[in-house]
């Protein structure tokens, strides 16, 4: 047993070697800064799913629920709180299918479409920000390398 009495280092330890060699643990350390960032830097009530269906409505207006879901990959359970959540702040409608009425088709509304270009304004100052560090090359590197392993991680959560 150790002793109890001693007293404690001046130094947090830090994570075991075995923890920083997972890279779901690297993949949540960068998460949650990117959290923090994009609170302090961009809007701290838009969430980045919030953001990104704003996105997809602007790009494809009129589009339904369910295909908004895949494009931003949501489970259509949190698209649909996402939708209500963005429709309760003015910021989407939410119109009913004429030819089916379980469909839901989006559309921004005008304060939705103010909210989006200051909202990308900033995220864009971000990504700017946090790809500082690398050339222009190396950050076309860096995202298809992050892309590449959503992709293959969306896979292989398909597959479970």
């Amino acid at each position: 047993m150790g002793d109890e009495t001693s007293t404690p280092t001046s130094t947090p330890p830090g994570p075991p070697p075995a923890l920083t060699a997972a890279p779901g643990y690297q993949v949540r350390r960068l998460y949650q800064a990117y959290l923090a960032a994009w609170i302090r830097a961009v809007d701290p009530t838009l969430t980045g799913p919030q953001f990104a269906v704003l996105q997809a409505v602007e790009a494809a207006p009129g589009s339904d629920q369910r295909s908004m879901a895949s494009a931003v990959s949501l489970d259509t359970s949190t698209m649909a709180d996402v939708a209500r959540r963005l429709e309760n702040r003015g910021l989407i409608v939410r119109r009913t299918a004429a030819d089916d009425g379980r469909r839901k088709l989006l559309h921004l509304t005008e304060e939705g479409e103010l909210a989006l270009q200051g909202a990308n304004r900033r995220a864009r100052q971000l990504d700017e920000r946090l790809l500082g560090p690398f050339d222009p090359e190396r950050r076309e590197e860096v995202m298809h390398l992050l892309t590449s392993l959503a992709d293959h991680w969306e896979g292989l959560a398909e597959d479970s």
